[in-house]
């Protein structure tokens, strides 16, 4: 099992960066894959980015060109560099693994506003 804790979300205005990280607990972190997501309270948690323990990344249509996904398999890390933020970004970031995370991390809050 992989297991996250989010950080690194905050308040910033629009057009502005963050860089959020996950850290895993659990063995053998660099032969995952892992996923970033986003929920809206009320809404279906939304996919937005994925990278393959190759490093290979994957976003959705509304973040592509503005977020980056990557990795450090020796500090277990995977990180969500967010440029040009925008209001609708504002919401609770959280991280995965596909089948091998079994419980949601507490998520890391970004808020988008002037």
């Amino acid at each position: 099992q992989l297991q996250f804790v989010e950080s690194g979300g905050g308040l910033v205005q629009p057009g502005g960066f963050l860089r959020l990280s996950c850290v895993a607990s659990g063995r053998d972190f660099e032969i995952y894959d892992a996923r970033w997501w986003r929920q809206v309270p009320g809404n279906e948690r939304e996919w937005i980015a994925s990278i393959n323990s190759g490093g290979t990344t994957d976003y959705a249509d509304s973040v592509k060109g503005r977020f980056t996904a990557s990795r450090d398999n020796d500090k277990k890390n995977i990180y969500l560099q967010m440029n040009n933020l925008k209001p609708e970004d504002t919401t609770v970031y959280y991280c995965d693994s596909p089948g091998v995370t079994t419980t949601w991390g507490p998520g890391t809050q970004v808020s988008v506003s002037s």
